[in-house]
């Protein structure tokens, strides 16, 4: 017998695969019920999620809207569902929603906080997405830390633009006077110009200038801010303030400059050691006994100066963590291209230190925000002391949770939509591909 052999000419189509491999039924499969010990425990987790969310969801969703204190709130509840237990009184949020962001600020200038806040995220946009926003708003975010002082206390606009002008003497001396005398001094010579502006010249003539042309404002004091509102404003200017003051000190620390180095230690090391909350202390009662007699400084700047400083001693090291992390061989590159120090932090050292660190300085970011709850401990009213504020009103005597539950949803959408920002960004700055 002959063998006979057969080639195909045709190629067979292709199968599907099995409909326990793909789909929703895969994912179940291979993430939750992969091995008897998975089952097991994915039985347990839905069980205790079972428990929760009958016990919550009720709570939230079975509930009163629309009544003006707590007693009336409990009625409806009796009168409804017979029992005032596992029921939500929503009414206190309905009535003072506006209070809690916006503290006492007067009802008729909402508007400008509001645009504020929408002027901040414009500010931020070229920052925090640069490939996606023209870098044309640079402009809006170099002038935003002047126009939002401005459209919160009011008042005269020459304040800002003096203080901004401040800036602006200080980068024009060191732009041209560094051929001249050195970088490093003409960096000392442009702050000391720009500290001689801002304390002693700066006030007369923003005093003449208003003077002369009165353009401005309604002014708001500061005793008015509160809410959250005052939270987000606490918690921005100590964020972006303590990331420069924070590499600064990270460098000074690293510095062989012997005064400066143990200078930024010294720094770093106290304001580490001191809870924030006895810094808090400080700015409100003793400082004043430090200053000249007659002296008004602000309490919410005295806040945000002690916020800045506490957030930059964790935030520089923060950063020297990523200094430390590169291997040598990147200061070495940096020295045989021939870049002086500047020139090689800003260009090779410090853009891989800061990607880095990017976790501990989101998570830095994230604890200073939420730690400006602390500043209802000193008198001021943010979102927990208007809560406590609101529940010693005897209309809504007796209620927690659900001005608690609030303050919790508005501080988490902050806090979480950081978090995402820093995973977005580490995948955007990833470069080993794996």
């Amino acid at each position: 017998m002959s063998d006979i052999g057969f080639v195909r000419t045709e190629m067979l189509p292709e199968k599907d695969p099995p409909a326990s491999e793909v789909g929703v039924i895969g994912w179940v499969r291979h993430n939750l019920f992969s091995s008897w010990l998975n089952a097991i425990l994915t039985v347990l987790s839905i069980g205790a999620i079972y428990y929760v969310l009958s016990g919550v969801l009720p709570w939230i969703f079975q509930s009163v809207w629309n009544a003006d204190s707590l007693s009336e709130c409990r009625e409806i509840m009796k009168g409804t569902w017979e029992s005032t237990h596992g029921h939500a009184c929503w009414g206190v949020i309905r009535e003072r929603w506006l209070q809690l962001l916006f503290g006492f600020y007067p009802n008729h200038l909402y508007w400008r906080p509001i645009l504020a806040l929408v002027l901040l995220l414009a500010a931020l946009s070229p920052i925090l997405f640069s490939d996606k926003v023209s870098s044309k708003m640079l402009i809006l975010t170099a002038a935003y830390p002047f126009i939002m002082p401005f459209l919160m206390w009011g008042g005269t606009i020459w304040g800002p633009v003096c203080a901004a002008l401040g800036f602006v003497i200080g980068f024009l001396i060191i732009k041209h006077a560094a051929a001249a005398i050195g970088e490093l001094w003409a960096m000392i010579a442009g702050v000391a110009a720009a500290l001689i502006w801002w304390f002693i010249l700066a006030g007369p003539v923003a005093g003449a200038l208003s003077s002369v042309l009165p353009i401005g404002i309604e002014a708001v004091q500061s005793r008015q801010f509160g809410g959250f509102m005052l939270a987000i404003m606490l918690g921005v200017v100590a964020i972006g303030v303590s990331l420069p003051i924070g590499i600064v000190l990270a460098l000074g620390r690293q510095s062989d400059l012997i005064i400066v180095k143990y200078i930024c230690v010294g720094f770093i090391e106290f304001i580490r050691g001191v809870p924030l909350i006895t810094l808090l202390f400080v700015a409100s009662l003793l400082l004043n006994i430090f200053l000249p007699p007659g002296t008004n400084f602000d309490i919410i700047l005295r806040v945000m100066i002690m916020m800045t400083l506490f957030s930059a001693a964790y935030m520089a090291e923060v950063i020297r963590g990523g200094l430390a992390a590169l291997p040598r061989g990147q200061y070495e590159g940096a020295d045989s291209l021939g870049l002086n120090y500047w020139q090689a932090q800003r260009l090779i050292i410090m853009p891989q230190a800061l990607k880095i660190s990017i976790p501990g300085i989101v998570s830095t970011f994230i604890g200073i925000f939420k730690d400006t709850t602390l500043v209802s401990i000193i008198g001021l009213f943010d979102v927990i002391g208007l809560a406590s504020a609101i529940r010693a009103d005897t209309a809504w005597n007796g209620i927690y949770w659900e001005l608690f539950a609030f303050i919790a949803v508005l501080f988490f959408v902050v806090c979480f939509s950081m978090s995402r920002y820093s995973m977005y960004l580490e995948r955007k700055l990833k470069t080993d591909h794996r």
